[in-house]
C-alpha cells in the first residue's frame, strides 16, 4: 500500500512522462488514495489525457478532475460544430447521420443513437481533440439489437476470463434486460475499465453500471 506522498509522486511523474500534455500547470493532491487534479491546460484533450494517465497509476482508488481548460485559440460555436460534423463523417465506425452535434460556449454535446457502445465512444473520441472544445457531453443512446439476457451474461463472463489484464474471479455480472451491472472488486482502475469495456462489447447491451471497487 502506497502512502499519499508516494502516490502523489507517482502521479506527478506519470503526468510528466506523457508527451502529449504540459504537466507544468497541473497540481496533484492525494488524500487517502483519492487523487485530485487541479490547475489548467490549453485543451480539453489534455485534460482528458491527464485524467486517463492518473487513473492508470497503481494505487489510485478514485479521482477528481478539477483541471480548467484555458484555450490558446478561441473559435466560434459554429466553427466547432462544423469541424465536429466533418470529423464524425470521416470515421466509418460512426453512423454520422444518427448523431446530432450541439455546441454552446465551446462545450460539445452529442445526441442521437448507436447500435453499439464502441460507436458511441468513437464519436466522442473524434470531437475530443478539436481545437476550441472546452468539454464533451456524450448523450448518445445505445440501442442494441435484441439478445437473450442469459446469452449476454455468458458472453460477458467468458470475455472477462479471456482478458489478460483481469482477475475475473471477483467480478460478478448481473443482467437486467439489456442493462449490465458489474459488482465486486478489482486491483486497479485499468482492470475496472477493462471489465466495463468487456461488458460493453457484448451484443444486446444498452447500459453498463460499473460498481466495481478498486482494492489495492
Amino acid at each position: 500500500m502506497k502512502t499519499d506522498i508516494e502516490l502523489r509522486r507517482d502521479v506527478e511523474r506519470a503526468l510528466e512522462w506523457e508527451p502529449s500534455i504540459d504537466a507544468r500547470e497541473i497540481a496533484v493532491t492525494v488524500k487517502n488514495g483519492v487523487v485530485t487534479l487541479a490547475g489548467h491546460v490549453s485543451s480539453y484533450g489534455e485534460k482528458w489525457t491527464a485524467e486517463r494517465v492518473a487513473k492508470n497509476v497503481a494505487g489510485v482508488t478514485a479521482l477528481a478532475n478539477d483541471i480548467q481548460v484555458k484555450l490558446d485559440n478561441q473559435r466560434t460555436d459554429a466553427e466547432i460544430a462544423e469541424s465536429a460534423r466533418a470529423a464524425l463523417r470521416l470515421d466509418s465506425r460512426i453512423l454520422a447521420d444518427r448523431v446530432k452535434v450541439i455546441v454552446s460556449n465551446g462545450w460539445v454535446t452529442l445526441e442521437g443513437t448507436a447500435d453499439y457502445y464502441y460507436q458511441k465512444a468513437a464519436a466522442e473520441s473524434q470531437v475530443r481533440y478539436i481545437t476550441g472544445v472546452k468539454g464533451v457531453t456524450n448523450a448518445i443512446e445505445v440501442v442494441p439489437p435484441i439478445a437473450s439476457p442469459a446469452d449476454v451474461k455468458t458472453r460477458i463472463e467468458e470475455a472477462l476470463k479471456r482478458t489478460a489484464q483481469l482477475d475475473a474471479k471477483n467480478i460478478n455480472v448481473e443482467t437486467r434486460g439489456s442493462k449490465i451491472v458489474l459488482t465486486g472488486t478489482v486491483h486497479s482502475w485499468v482492470e475496472r475499465h477493462e471489465a466495463e469495456m468487456a461488458a460493453w462489447s457484448a451484443p444486446g447491451v444498452s447500459v453498463v453500471e460499473n460498481h466495481l471497487i478498486v482494492v489495492t
